[in-house]
């Protein structure tokens, strides 16, 4: 009888995390650059005294899907999208180099250039600082032009390029801060083959249907789960019966 609970508890533990991803997913329907979360369940066996007859289930990340959102267009200079794949490189908050495809940067009020949550943005040398200026281009290879202030209408100087990156979208991981990493912590070296767009976003690559028929998925294997753990008690207080009428 405990095979029936272990297999049912720990599937309905399970179910709900996954129902967890599937409603995160949801609510960053409209984030810019949001790369969908994927969540995977693999069956372990209970260790322990006498055989390994127990199992239970395990809800293991697989990353993020690697569908593209919708690009739109801007107009705001700042704005970039990823052209395909790669991705931008950023700081994160632990000083550790990441990657996004959130392209809505500014320049804070120290000149460095962010991404829209305030990830510094990084060149091949670091942390890109922007000079104050009247107008600002970003190539489709990253580079930075700026027209300093005061300069002639045609004088543009490049202050910096984004370095982009296209490591194997396999040997990525998502960190709690939203942001991708290597696996291994090395970062990833810059490409040319990765381009922006510039004056243009992308935006979520969630599919809202699918994340919503996922929801109510979930929510039926996590009744059926209940409905058999229930079923588990009653059989087992009807076992008890039987076994004192003996």
């Amino acid at each position: 009888m405990d095979r029936v609970l272990y297999v049912a508890a720990s599937g309905a533990k399970q179910i709900l995390q996954a129902q967890t991803v599937a409603t995160h997913n949801l609510a960053n329907i409209n984030t810019v650059g949001f790369q969908a979360d994927l969540a995977g369940f693999q069956a372990r066996q209970l260790s322990g005294p006498g055989l390994d007859s127990r199992t239970y289930a395990v809800a293991e990340g697989v990353g993020v899907t690697s569908g593209k959102g919708v690009i739109q267009t801007t107009g705001r200079p700042l704005d970039v999208a990823v052209n395909g794949d790669g991705w931008i490189a950023v700081q994160a908050p632990d000083g550790s180099e990441a990657y996004t495809r959130a392209g809505n940067l500014k320049v804070n009020i120290n000149g460095q250039l962010t991404t829209g949550v305030g990830h510094p943005v990084l060149g091949v040398g670091g942390p890109i600082v922007i000079p104050e200026y009247e107008k600002l281009e970003i190539g489709a290879d990253g580079t930075i032009s700026v027209r300093p202030i005061g300069q002639q209408p045609n004088t543009l100087a490049v202050v910096g390029r984004i370095k982009l990156v296209s490591p194997d979208p396999s040997g990525l991981v998502k960190g709690t801060d939203g942001l991708l990493r290597t696996r291994d912590n090395v970062p990833a070296q810059a490409s040319n083959e990765v381009t922006l767009i510039s004056g243009s976003l992308e935006g979520s690559n969630v599919n809202g249907v699918e994340a919503m028929v996922n929801m109510i998925g979930f929510a039926r294997q996590f009744e059926m789960a209940v409905q058999i753990m229930q079923s588990a008690r009653q059989m087992d207080e009807q076992a008890a019966r039987l076994m004192d009428l003996g």
